[in-house]
């Protein structure tokens, strides 16, 4: 097995879930767990400036060894895994040489990936697979990243007559809950235009995010007797249906692709007296994430007008904004990447994310930062999968970029 694989499945059985719920910086200790680690071999590989802030951020970095001037490129991945499912007790398996058959993931459960339901596995036969058991994540978002970063960085020191520039390498933690950046220290940092590996399949480079704001509404009913409710009872739970109606029903996360943007629903909970619910409002276009937010307003003017002021409090907070702007004027760090993939033999992927990065946070600040693929289908579901062979392809275009910038 080789050393990306071992590295990889060293760092997924180590449960790095952050927690959107808890408000430090990292949201959770256990992330230290992996950072720790990272540090470690990360001097063991020899790179230097090898640290590990309070907050949980590791960076590191490999001098230059040319004489001429060349920028200063950074290499991000995150640590933490979702707060969609579990990454607790991660028990992943090897499937070589994949052979177009619906893969079992767990019998008992009765768990597979269906190839009616995933077909782009197919694109995979032949190929080495990394599964799950059918019972959490497997954490290649983003601990794939972090592999292909450390074994590209290992292979530039073992490989001294490389020319390249300053690397600089950055692990973070709490991306998953849209504070990875929040005590990323740039100036220490201080590279020129850094990735993110922390995409998906094979090929993609994205530049765009979607401009995300969070939405929290509270909305407060009158309970009494169902027997003698007749206008006297305000049903906080039916408000909050209603509500949910009045949003455009073809602008779900279920029905929407590319540049759609989408209210997604996350979580509800009450009763009859008080009921509460979270949205996350996603677009592309800055003037539509505006319009969503003022329909979800409108909305909830409406409603208390019709039930009574106050009835609804909504609160909205913008989480990220989309990196487009702050990429286009220093879009060689696209072009550059599309040039390593096409000489290696990759087609690029150019789209939109429908997520967000670091790299969005970054490129705000000042770093431009786009998004380069890891490999990982399905991130944040048990049916989670990384071709062994898209990991090494990963690690060809890292020290691709770094080659093309010294040339």
């Amino acid at each position: 097995m080789n050393t990306l694989v071992n590295r990889f499945l060293k760092y997924v059985v180590i449960d790095t879930q952050s927690d959107e719920t808890v408000k430090t910086n990292p949201s959770t200790q256990k992330q230290f767990d992996l950072a720790h680690l990272l540090v470690d071999e990360l001097k063991s590989i020899g790179l230097s400036n090898v640290t590990l802030s309070k907050h949980c951020y590791v960076t590191a970095e490999i001098p230059s060894n040319v004489e001429q001037q060349t920028p200063v490129i950074g290499f991000v991945a995150h640590m933490d895994t979702t707060t969609d499912m579990t990454g607790k007790h991660v028990n992943p398996r090897i499937i070589m040489q994949y052979d177009g058959e619906d893969v079992v993931l767990d019998e008992e459960t009765k768990t597979y990936i269906r190839t009616s339901d995933f077909p782009e596995i197919k694109n995979y036969i032949g190929q080495d697979l990394i599964v799950t058991d059918g019972k959490t994540i497997l954490g290649a978002d983003n601990k794939a990243g972090i592999a292909e970063i450390m074994t590209a960085t290992e292979y530039l020191i073992n490989h001294p007559e490389i020319k390249h520039g300053t690397i600089k390498i950055a692990f973070t933690p709490d991306e998953e809950v849209g504070r990875g950046t929040i005590n990323f220290d740039l100036e220490k940092f201080a590279a020129d235009f850094a990735y993110t590996i922390d995409g998906g399949e094979i090929g993609e480079l994205e530049y765009e995010t979607f401009n995300a704001a969070q939405v929290k509404i509270v909305i407060q009913g009158r309970n009494v007797h169902p027997g003698s409710a007749k206008n006297k009872m305000i049903n906080a739970q039916r408000i909050g249906f209603e509500l949910n109606n009045l949003l455009p029903t073809n602008e779900k996360p279920e029905y929407t692709e590319g540049y759609e943007g989408f209210f997604h629903l996350l979580s509800s909970s009450g009763d009859v007296e008080g009921f509460m619910m979270n949205y996350i409002i996603r677009d592309h276009s800055l003037d539509k994430f505006n319009a969503k937010k003022a329909l979800l307003s409108e909305i909830s003017s409406f409603l208390n007008t019709k039930y009574g002021i106050d009835t609804v409090q909504l609160t909205i907070k913008d989480q990220y904004y989309n990196m487009k702007d702050k990429i286009l004027p220093e879009f060689h760090i696209v072009e550059t990447v599309r040039t390593v993939m096409e000489e290696l033999e990759i087609e690029p992927i150019i789209k939109p994310v429908r997520g967000g990065t670091d790299g969005s946070a970054l490129s705000l600040k000042g770093l431009p930062t786009p998004n380069i693929f890891t490999g990982g289908h399905n991130f944040h579901s048990k049916y989670e999968y990384i071709p062994v062979q898209s990991m090494e392809k990963a690690v060809d275009v890292i020290i691709g970029i770094i080659k093309k910038y010294a040339e």
